[in-house]
């Protein structure tokens, strides 16, 4: 059970690593390379929403997961609204297909953000205050 925990744990701590795990995995099972990223990081999407809160919170004691529901709530409204306005028909898959990607690309792009802001806060803390 514990090692279960472990890698939970891991794959929430890093999870590019599941994106490059996935794809790698579609890869070698020959789906196609777009596929493959697809699946990557429809998987990794999720793990984004518990990951940036956390590292948040480690990192400046600050709650935001509410903040990233409302985000993402306020994505799909402005998606469903533009496909009203732009299509005679909404198809759902395909508009949930659209928001759940614009997510992974607004979450992954946030993530490299703070593991780089709090790599340059340690570093910053570690050579004034040591």
């Amino acid at each position: 059970m514990s090692v279960i925990l472990y890698l939970i744990s891991f794959i929430i701590l890093f999870p590019i690593l599941l994106l490059i795990g996935i794809y790698t995995i579609c890869r070698k099972r020959k789906v196609s390379e777009v596929k493959s990223f697809g699946f990557a990081a429809d998987a990794t999407t999720i793990v984004l929403f518990f990951s940036i809160p956390l590292f948040i919170s480690s990192l400046w004691n600050v709650n935001i997961s509410a903040y990233i529901i409302c985000f993402a709530i306020m994505i799909a409204i402005i998606f469903t609204y533009i496909d009203w306005k732009t299509q005679k028909e909404i198809e759902i898959l395909p508009l949930m297909k659209k928001v759940w990607r614009f997510l992974f690309i607004v979450l992954m792009t946030t993530y490299i953000l703070i593991w780089i802001v709090g790599m340059t806060q340690q570093v910053v803390t570690f050579v004034f205050l040591s």
